[in-house]
């Protein structure tokens, strides 16, 4: 009998874990945070161009550690969403792709950080 109400309480609680979940009016920080700038590579692209004034591809390609396809893929990303903006031109013959942080990058960044902050405190006051 003791076990079985053990049990009961035990699948209670998963219960309204999963209600918690589910429920879209429960508190919960992350469902708001920008997707966009939350992807490691993407995270990482904005912090690098937010601590410089401008990093070429071949600059972020060796921050970043990552190949010249996941970096271009994530860089498109981040400038179709007008957080990064992009210049190309050529030095010495050879192709050369510059990025900068726009205004509304840095806003993002900054809304991203702060949100991230928030989950945090709220973590440790538990």
């Amino acid at each position: 009998m003791a076990r079985q109400s053990a049990l009961k309480n035990s699948s209670n609680k998963k219960r309204s874990g999963l209600q918690a979940i589910r429920n879209p009016k429960a508190q919960h920080p992350a469902p708001s945070l920008d997707r966009l700038i939350h992807e490691r590579l993407r995270l990482g692209i904005v912090s690098a161009l937010a601590a410089n004034e401008s990093l070429t591809f071949n600059d972020l390609k060796s921050l970043m550690d990552t190949t010249d396809g996941n970096l271009s893929v994530h860089a498109r990303k981040l400038e179709d969403a007008g957080y990064i903006a992009v210049t190309k031109s050529f030095e010495d013959r050879l192709p050369k792709t510059e990025y900068k942080l726009t205004a509304a990058g840095q806003r993002a960044l900054e809304s991203y950080l702060s949100h991230m902050e928030s989950i945090i405190e709220q973590m440790r006051n538990r």
